[in-house]
């Protein structure tokens, strides 16, 4: 994806305090500051709405960053400029309105670009964190986070590359750390070089960078980067004799098989990556909670290479390593023996020398037949729709289909709100689940974007019209049946399982009075899935 030419958002703590540089393109530590007649100055107000409170630094390239109010919104933003405008900015400007098309919430988001002639200047979210290249200059990161880490990455280029542009500029500088754990992806960037391979590659050096503190593209220096030259270094992959890469488990201590061979297979040329919606998929399915790690011992899908024939995940491009069934194969063989056991002790002779009778004995303790399975229901685009009482536009509708599609990578959404009470807007809005006929529900999960959402769950017994009163008839009916606690300030999944055992469901609703911020000042619902499981 083309963007700012500028330099990217990254930060750097310094005196105890967070700035924000152009990461991989600073000038040296001794370059004076670009001050020139008609320059920029402290507290000057530009497009009568973006204050400017500190000059950060300027980069290699003669760009200064700023850090600055939006005296409208009242949100910290940084501010790239370029002194003069004019031609010599049509690059710079051009590629942040390409960047600003794309929003995610794993993106550096891009609010304004400007041309005045006298100088040009892009405005873009303010980050306070630290970049991934800082955060592992404390030591490597555990494998748990470093995986975390690329599901994000990954996740941000899936988005970039659903528009067919290309971000060319992963590193370890460019990836964003914030100090309320938010992972982003800043300073896209492309030339005639880059591609989306190269930016799935990327990845697997991100990962090998946060499981080892070393970079293993030192043939593909970053942007703006000379050798020896102050804080745009980061130290090259361990190799052998030979010049090849040295695996994150040849380094160090605990990384996991499947992780080492992910990262080592996505930086291998010989091997063809998968699409970044896939390599999102499979790391997303990777990044298990720490109280849950029991869940990995079956161990996860490989995608590698293999001389055999064996089935692939959808990570294995052809000719891709062996599947490895781990403990997943050894059950079942271990299943297997176990009934040939069973079968040998109870089909041979007793001690008394009598065949042993088929037959059980009748007894009027018969065991209860066995619970029905859980089940998770298909459900369909008819079986969802929006419900918003307070709506005049009714213009949030779209697109909820894509909440039981089975693709959390497509999602349903709000607009934009100033706050997290719908800019105080209206009360809540929610989404209605018509599970068709009666039945036994055992839980509701819901996969939210960001956490931060307030939500509960409400049962009902009939649908209402479709309108804006007969939406609001509905939930004021279905508040008398709430199912399990409302979850408050909750994380990205939000799961009700307070349902009586004794009693039958048709109709759902789950209901939402506080959205997540999805971006500094910025407040949205974005929901990947809603799953219903029954008895």
């Amino acid at each position: 994806m083309p963007s700012s030419s500028g330099p990217s958002i990254d930060t750097i703590t310094e005196g105890g305090r967070v700035t924000q540089v152009g990461e991989g393109q600073e000038a040296e530590e001794s370059a004076p500051s670009v001050m020139t007649f008609g320059a920029p100055t402290v507290g000057e107000i530009l497009a009568e709405r973006y204050e400017l409170v500190e000059h950060i630094n300027d980069d290699s390239a003669g760009r200064q960053v700023w850090r600055g109010v939006d005296v409208i919104l009242r949100r910290p933003v940084a501010v790239v400029l370029r002194h003069p405008g004019g031609d010599s900015a049509t690059e710079m400007l051009q590629a942040a309105v390409a960047a600003s098309r794309v929003i995610h919430p794993n993106l550096v988001g891009v609010y304004d670009a400007i041309d005045e002639a006298e100088r040009a200047y892009v405005v873009r979210e303010w980050v306070d964190g630290r970049s991934l290249r800082e955060l592992t200059a404390e030591g490597p990161l555990d494998p748990a986070r470093a995986t975390s880490i690329g599901h994000a990455v990954a996740n941000a280029l899936a988005a970039v590359h659903a528009t067919d542009m290309v971000h060319g500029n992963v590193h370890p500088g460019t990836v964003m750390i914030s100090d309320d754990g938010r992972v982003v992806l800043a300073d896209a960037r492309t030339d005639g070089a880059d591609s989306q391979e190269n930016d799935i590659r990327a990845v697997g050096g991100v990962l090998y960078f946060a499981l080892t503190g070393h970079w293993p593209h030192a043939e593909a220096p970053l942007h703006g980067a000379t050798a020896g030259h102050g804080r745009a270094v980061i130290p090259d992959a361990v190799r052998d004799a030979g010049g090849a890469l040295a695996a994150p488990r040849q380094i160090r201590a605990g990384v996991p098989a499947y992780l080492d061979d992910l990262t080592m297979d996505l930086l291998d040329r010989q091997i063809a990556p998968p699409s970044s919606d896939v390599l999102t998929a499979e790391l997303a399915r990777l990044e298990v909670p720490a109280d849950e790690q029991y869940l990995e011992q079956a161990g996860p899908l490989r995608f590698t290479s293999s001389d055999g024939e064996d089935e692939r995940t959808p990570l294995s491009p052809a000719g891709g390593r062996k599947v490895v069934f781990g403990i997943a194969g050894l059950l079942v063989v271990a299943l297997i023996g176990l009934l040939i056991g069973v079968t040998t002790l109870g089909g041979g002779d007793d001690p008394g020398g009598q065949a042993a009778d088929p037959t059980p004995a009748a007894s009027d303790d018969a065991p209860a037949p066995a619970p029905a399975a859980i089940r998770t229901l298909k459900l369909g685009p008819d079986q969802v729709r929006v419900i918003d009482p307070d709506s005049r536009a009714r213009d949030e509708f779209d697109g909820i289909e894509k909440v039981v599609d089975g693709d959390q990578d497509e999602a349903w959404q709000t607009d934009s709100y100033y706050n997290a009470k719908f800019s105080n807007l209206k009360a809540g809005m929610g989404i209605l689940i018509d599970l068709k006929q009666p039945q036994t529900v055992k839980s509701v999960e819901a996969v939210l974007s960001n956490r931060g959402a307030t939500g509960q769950l409400y049962g009902g017994t009939a649908d209402h019209p479709s309108t804006s009163s007969g939406d609001k008839a509905l939930v004021e009916a279905y508040k008398s049946s709430q199912i399990g606690p409302t979850l408050e300030n909750h994380g990205a999944k939000m799961v009700f399982d307070g349902f009586e055992a004794d009693k039958k469901y048709q109709y759902l609703l789950f209901w939402v009075t506080d959205l997540p911020e999805v971006d500094q000042g910025r407040f949205k619902l974005i929901v990947q899935e809603i799953t219903v499981q029954v008895q």
